[in-house]
């Protein structure tokens, strides 16, 4: 996947525990709920943070994030 491609970001909900190590790497694309686990808008990634998300998503203690295409309209 190329910069240019626009990239969301996606949580398996089903391994993510919370750590909130996303919202640390990612603070203008990650918040974190009353329990610490992320939310994210859904927004694209702009390139310059792609990156960073990548990080982020590779970081993850039990790899709960990746970046997945988003389809444009």
């Amino acid at each position: 996947m190329d910069q240019k491609t626009p990239q969301k970001i996606d949580i398996d909900w089903t391994a993510c525990q919370g750590h909130g190590l996303c919202a640390e790497l990612l603070p203008d694309h990650v918040t974190l709920d009353e329990w610490g686990y992320p939310l994210v808008d859904g927004a694209p990634i702009p390139p310059r943070a792609i990156k960073r998300a990548r990080r982020a998503a590779s970081d993850c203690p039990v790899l709960a994030l990746k970046l997945t295409p988003r389809a444009t309209p």
